[in-house]
């Protein structure tokens, strides 16, 4: 309520008397016990709902005393994470693998993604030294394939190269001599066909200046390589084609492989992809059966519902394999498309000839009646990590941890 008093103005709040009319009931109140918000805020607070249209709740609750008027600690501390992460493998093989990652924020597992990608490095083609090349593939496109060709080299053994100055820490050398005799067929040149030099590039820069002394190359190595490896570092797989060279054609050329990082040249990224998905959560939010089960199963391209027999004929929807939702939303659309199909019946008459119309065929979010809803768990990711080969995935996310925990120390030192 607003008074005015000699020409100004003041705000006064509006108190309502005591009295039979103005109490409230405070029986019928719902009460809700402390440390313990309720349901509709819960779903909000740790789910990301999937409507027909769009999702909601999508930004979630950031500040830490959110619900602090409901005795519910909204805060991130140390003990929390270290109570509630967990990772759970579900699949491991030599090039992928795939696992539940529970109890983080979307940040810390976009974080490891992008690491994954950009900064953990690997050992891939650099500097090509053309000697010959006859084929039809020009130097600079054969020079970008043989830098995409994955190594089997562990990048842990080497160096950063600095100076320019390859040496046995910080360098491998390849050789590749190819030649299609003439008169013959035309010949595919493999990535097996990559010779790895133990003992440096064979190329001399020049001629020694005294005889008997060792003709200057490219590359400075104090010791072969085999000493230092367990095994050779050849290339990952053999069967990729670099070219193919007609009669008369040939290839010479030597390939120094150095350490590099994703976010300097893609060559250099260790995997193939790395994404991750929130966990999918599928719920009936009433028991759908006999035909309108049948309907929902057949509706879902990816199998995630199937019928359960119930006896004397009858059986129902039930979800089978929630973890394979993609999010189609075909389920959420099953009753929407039940009643549009009841509207474009005009009369009698159209219903028994099964005719439509079109312009009736509208629906309002009103009308329908939510079967089935779309969930996804705000702090539950499946993760999928698939390797080039360089190394096997499981290393490739223990490396990502590593740069992730020398940038935390960074960032603490740096403050402090």
């Amino acid at each position: 309520m607003v008074r005015q008093h000699r020409g100004e103005l003041t705000w006064r709040r509006s108190i309502p008397k005591k009295g039979p009319e103005s109490s409230m009931d405070m029986d019928d109140a719902p009460t809700q016990p402390r440390n313990k918000l309720p349901d509709h805020l819960e779903l909000q607070r740790t789910r990301v709902v999937c409507k027909a249209d769009a999702p909601t709740h999508t930004e979630g609750f950031q500040y830490s005393g959110a619900f602090a008027a409901m005795g519910v600690d909204n805060s991130v501390s140390v003990e929390k994470f270290c109570n509630n992460f967990k990772i759970k493998i579900n699949r491991l093989t030599e090039d992928d693998m795939e696992f539940d990652m529970i109890g983080v924020d979307a940040s810390i597992a976009n974080a490891f993604r992008r690491i994954l990608i950009a900064e953990v490095p690997t050992m891939a083609i650099e500097k090509v030294l053309m000697v010959d090349n006859t084929s039809v593939i020009a130097d600079e496109v054969l020079s970008h394939r043989l830098g995409l060709i994955p190594l089997d080299a562990d990048p842990r053994l080497f160096d950063y190269i600095s100076n320019d100055t390859p040496n046995e820490r910080n360098t491998i050398v390849y050789k590749l001599h190819v030649s299609c005799a003439k008169g013959s067929q035309r010949l595919t040149v493999k990535s097996g066909q990559l010779e790895w030099l133990p003992e440096g590039s064979q190329l001399t820069i020049a001629s020694p200046a005294q005889p008997g002394e060792k003709p200057k190359t490219y590359t400075s190595f104090g010791q072969s390589q085999q000493k230092t490896s367990e095994r050779p570092l050849g290339v990952k797989y053999e069967d990729i084609t670099i070219a193919r060279l007609g009669p008369g054609q040939a290839i010479e050329l030597e390939a120094h492989a150095i350490k590099g990082v994703g976010k300097v040249h893609a060559k250099w990224s260790p995997v193939a992809t790395a994404w991750y998905r929130m966990l999918p959560e599928v719920v009936l939010l009433k028991e759908i059966t006999g035909g309108d089960a049948e309907q929902l199963v057949k509706k879902c391209p990816v199998n995630v519902f199937d019928i359960e027999e119930l006896g004397n004929g009858k059986k129902r929807a039930v979800v089978a394999k929630p973890r394979a939702c993609t999010l189609c939303r075909e389920c959420v659309k099953v009753a929407a498309d039940k009643v549009k199909v009841t509207n474009a019946k005009v009369d009698d008459e159209d219903k028994a000839d099964d005719k439509v119309d079109e312009d009736k065929a509208k629906v309002d979010d009103d009308e329908v009646e939510p079967q089935v809803e779309l969930r996804r768990v705000r702090d539950h990711f499946i993760f999928t990590i698939e390797s080039t080969g360089a190394l096997p995935p499981e290393v490739l996310f223990t490396e990502a941890v590593k740069i992730l925990e020398e940038k935390c120390e960074r960032v603490i030192s740096e403050l402090s």
